[in-house]
């Protein structure tokens, strides 16, 4: 059986890859920790199409270790088990290291059955996910692994993967060439995804002729084995910045024509993820605490989008723009969050109050015995003072109510409560 093209030019290694330079290029901390051999547990997230699978399988088969290969939408809790029986073998000598694709897929048990053997560095894992494992995957296995994004691929990334696999396909049979016009139409028509782009260039080489010269895959060709997924992205990417950026800001400037233009541009692209995520984004930054409730509707759209796919997505994302576009405007939530986070950077915290702690005996050393907590649903209006912040910034202010009615209304309702002004 003749293997896919984009599975059998797959790169060997990392300085093959195309795109994902903020990890694999020379000097990078992701770089140097996979050159060191020290392999620690990882998870890569990101779109399909964008090299994960390449990358683990270069670090896998590199690292000198017992390499077990499972996915998660066939494999069950006894295939993970039977990775195991090889710990403490002749088999498992050099280190046990499991590649598991597509990891979201697994639930919660057969995530769990990791967790000991994580802990033990008996088997160091490399997973991937399609989807945010902040969501999709257990927070004790999360917490074990180091989390990296793959970015969808430049149109300029793309080209270069056509192009080495053109030089692939000639050096493999009867010469193969594509001219300029086409690789690059077949670029960005792709949408970043390195697998689409492959898998049109193979229909097209087999539909060729073999001229004397060989096979040469024309514009014409491309434009027939593939839709036009893709607005011209400039070759160092400032297209694609350029229409996110005016996408998100459009938003922000409540103009809901324009956003649905940069939107329609993000999806005629076929970049479906960043038209979902600076959406999402721009919902939680922009809008926030003046209409809280447009959070989980936003993100219910985005999760339409996601579950129809193309074209059908374009309906809910373009429901979420105009109610992101229309509603009230208030940022304070972000300004609140990196003023706190200001703070913990520059090392001001401290302890935790006694009565906040998860703790309800005293030591002998105690100067104040009793823990004193006041629990606020026991008193009035379930509210009483109390300190909550560390002594050290006690008197901080991080959050101000911002001038939309819904934070005028809680402003209001808690200045009842406490007496002020």
């Amino acid at each position: 059986m003749r293997e896919p093209l984009a599975q059998r030019l797959r790169p060997k290694t990392l300085g093959d890859v195309c795109g994902q330079q903020h990890l694999l290029a020379p000097g990078r901390v992701f770089r140097r920790t996979i050159d060191s051999g020290q392999i620690p547990n990882m998870i890569f997230y990101g779109p399909s199409g964008t090299g994960k699978t390449t990358v683990a399988r270069i670090i896998a088969e590199n690292s000198g270790m017992t390499l077990h290969k499972l996915n998660g939408t066939s494999c069950g809790t006894g295939d993970i088990k039977a990775v195991f029986k090889d710990i403490g073998t002749l088999a498992g000598a050099g280190g046990i290291l499991l590649y598991l694709d597509e990891i979201q897929y697994l639930n919660k048990k057969q995530q769990q059955s990791l967790l000991e053997c994580l802990e033990e560095g008996t088997v160091t894992l490399i997973a991937s996910t399609t989807e945010n494992p902040y969501f999709y995957i257990y927070n004790a296995l999360l917490s074990r692994c180091t989390v990296f994004e793959f970015k969808s691929l430049t149109a300029q990334d793309v080209e270069q993967g056509i192009r080495n696999a053109v030089a692939r396909l000639s050096q493999e049979e009867t010469p193969v060439s594509i001219t300029d016009e086409a690789a690059r139409y077949l670029a960005e028509s792709a949408g970043g995804d390195m697998r689409k782009a492959l898998g049109s260039l193979e229909f097209a080489v087999a539909a060729a002729e073999n001229g004397p010269e060989g096979r040469t895959v024309t514009l014409e060709m491309i434009q027939q084995v593939t839709r036009r997924t893709a607005m011209r992205y400039d070759k160092d990417g400032d297209d694609h910045y350029d229409i996110v950026s005016a996408y998100q800001k459009s938003m922000r400037g409540s103009d809901p024509d324009a956003a649905l233009h940069y939107l329609a541009r993000l999806l005629e692209a076929g970049d479906l993820p960043s038209a979902c995520r600076r959406l999402m984004v721009c919902a939680c930054e922009d809008v926030g605490l003046a209409y809280p409730q447009i959070i989980p509707i936003v993100k219910a759209a985005v999760d339409a989008a996601n579950m129809v796919g193309l074209p059908e997505a374009r309906i809910p994302l373009a429901d979420a723009v105009i109610l992101v576009s229309t509603s009230p405007k208030s940022n304070s939530g972000e300004a609140a969050i990196d003023a706190a986070l200001a703070d913990v950077r520059a090392g001001r915290t401290g302890p935790v109050p006694r009565q906040l702690q998860n703790k309800h005996f005293d030591g002998a050393d105690a100067l104040v015995k009793g823990q004193n907590y006041k629990y606020a649903q026991a008193y009035k209006n379930h509210w009483v003072e109390q300190q909550y912040l560390p002594d050290a910034i006690k008197d901080a202010k991080y959050y101000t109510y911002g001038d939309n009615r819904a934070e005028q209304a809680a402003k209001a309702y808690w200045a009842k409560i406490k007496g002020e002004g």
